[in-house]
């Protein structure tokens, strides 16, 4: 019965009611976070047209802090990214080209869900 219980641990490896000794954060790193987060989702935004609502979320898990960007097409299944930031890429602020290479990844993503939803069986309206 211990073993369903979410703050349990792992047998030998973590104490009950702990999470795997992941550091609390202060608030100038969750801000940093925060920040990291925001600019992925305003990246995402830019790239997709209107119709595509894109939102994030900060979590606590089971390993530590983890951030989530999703995007929800005006048609076919949303799409989302998440991640556990290590404190070593709090400190530098987080990649730049990694931010980038999220909300790419997400808006196209997006853009697939849309196109297999609506399918090839459409005429297109103007070249």
């Amino acid at each position: 019965m211990n073993g369903n219980n979410p703050y349990a641990g792992a047998p030998g490896v973590v104490d009950a009611g702990q999470t795997g000794g992941q550091p609390d954060l202060s608030p100038e790193q969750v801000q940093t976070l925060k920040r990291a987060v925001a600019g992925i989702v305003a990246q995402t935004d830019a790239y997709l047209p209107d119709g595509f609502a894109v939102g994030s979320e900060l979590s606590h898990g089971a390993d530590g802090l983890q951030a989530t960007v999703a995007v929800q097409p005006p048609a076919g299944r949303p799409v989302s990214a998440g991640f556990s930031p290590d404190l070593d890429d709090l400190e530098s602020g987080l990649d730049e080209a990694d931010r980038e290479e999220v909300a790419r990844g997400l808006a196209a993503s997006a853009a697939m869900q849309v196109m297999s939803a609506v399918g090839t069986d459409f005429t297109p309206t103007a070249r």
